[in-house]
């Protein structure tokens, strides 16, 4: 049988320890399907003296995690510190560097630094694999780098974040608004403390970044992702999404366009009767569409121990088998330089609440703005009447470009009847 592919693991958290488990537990598994053992040879993290419930003696502990990328004793290191900058990112370098390849759990890290690493592996000859860094336990970046390498996508969409898609889930089971329902999932641990990657969309457009460079060949651009998070969602607006037949989702959108490619995370009225609007609670689901393929979709956790670790052993599995392929598809130097579609160009539907006092003359006046920035209504609803007092109002929209629709709104806040910024969610007829 071959040597064994040594493994040294930076950060002993969830993840680490869950790719530990997994290890042990499917040894001789592992070891059938790739030829060879796989060996934990060298490990790190902060607190050398955590009960972790691992067995970690047969490896060498190193205090210091960029010791990893210089150990004789290691062939890949495997990151899952966390974090853009830092310890993770010098970690990583130090391996790529002595020609170690790389697996990493870090979407963050990978949105802004991507590219760089990705050359610095082809030119010393090691693999960078982050399967575990986009959708968890959801095989996306394989199926998008191999699965449909013979396609040219033409979009990619999701729900990239399980933490955003249970607050949603749990605010249309309940009733409750935003607030209530994030102290909920704190205590229950399905949020951070600080909730802002999640709730504020960064986290998915991290994931989104990289999608986009496998998808269209590009390289890994996170500034020019529009990002919009759900903090601004209310009970209200679930409700009324409801009655007009959609659930409201967080959404991570990938397409080609006549004028480039456009990346946007944010809130969106989706069809009930379309598959996404049925991925509930903690779940993550990728669909991503080809020429030849027509659509494709993969559904499972997006988080979590386990299903983190199983994406990460998959991409040791590929390195212990011999399987190094470019990063994103194809060599650094192929990635084309695509535009970024600018959001104020994109054209579609919308849904707008507003908040107004309930008198004569305001439904003219909003029509009279939406009139001028060329958006035609495609329906108002509005549940009875109560003179002089703040009513919700609800409009849906015709397809427009956005650049006209954020014109309207700002204009439609600024009327005096108008008593609340207006809350607009865009429409996606996926």
């Amino acid at each position: 049988m071959a040597e064994p592919l040594r493994i040294g693991i930076a950060g002993l958290g969830n993840v680490g320890v869950g790719v530990v488990k997994l290890l042990n537990k499917q040894s001789d598994l592992l070891t059938r399907r790739c030829g060879k053992a796989l060996e934990i040879t060298a490990v790190s993290a902060r607190d050398r003296g955590r009960d972790r419930g691992i067995d970690l003696t047969p490896a060498r502990w190193c205090d210091d995690p960029r010791e990893l990328g210089r150990n004789s004793n290691v062939d890949v290191v495997v990151e899952v510190i966390g974090g853009t900058d830092g310890v993770a990112l010098e970690v990583v370098e130090a391996a790529l560097a002595t020609g170690k390849s790389v697996v990493t759990a870090n979407k963050a890290m990978m949105a802004v630094h991507g590219t760089r690493l990705a050359r610095k592996a082809e030119q010393t000859g090691a693999g960078l694999a982050y399967e575990a860094a986009v959708a968890g336990g959801i095989p996306v970046v394989k199926a998008l780098r191999e699965g449909l390498a013979g396609n040219r996508i033409e979009r990619v969409y999701g729900i990239l974040n399980g933490t955003c898609n249970y607050i949603l889930t749990a605010m249309e089971e309940s009733g409750r608004d935003f607030d209530e329902v994030l102290s909920e999932a704190q205590t229950l641990g399905f949020a951070e403390a600080d909730p802002s990657f999640d709730v504020d969309g960064i986290d998915a457009a991290h994931k989104l970044a990289l999608l986009t460079s496998l998808a269209f060949g590009r390289p890994v651009d996170f500034d020019s992702v529009f990002i919009e998070g759900i903090r601004n969602i209310g009970a209200v607006d679930i409700e009324y999404a409801s009655e007009l037949g959609y659930r409201i989702k967080l959404l991570a959108i990938s397409g080609a366009t006549a004028d480039g490619v456009e990346q946007r995370v944010h809130p969106c009225m989706v069809l009930k009767d379309t598959p996404i609007a049925h991925v509930q609670g903690v779940f993550n689901a990728v669909v991503a569409e080809g020429d030849f393929v027509d659509r494709t979709v993969y559904e499972g956790r997006g988080a979590g121990e386990g299903p983190t670790a199983s994406a990460v052993v998959a991409d040791l599995i590929d390195l212990a088998r011999g399987n190094v392929l470019p990063a994103f598809g194809v060599p650094v130097e192929a990635l084309k330089a695509i535009p970024a579609v600018p959001m104020v160009d994109h054209q579609g539907a919308y849904y707008v609440r507003l908040m107004v006092l309930d008198k004569p003359g305001v439904m003219a006046a909003v029509a009279a703005i939406l009139r001028d920035e060329s958006v035609s209504l495609e329906s108002v609803l509005q549940r009875g009447r109560d003179p002089g007092e703040v009513v919700p109002v609800i409009l849906t929209t015709h397809v427009t470009v956005e650049a006209g629709m954020r014109k309207a709104l700002q204009k439609i806040g600024e009327l005096d009847l108008v008593v609340e910024p207006p809350m607009m969610i865009r429409v996606e007829l996926l």
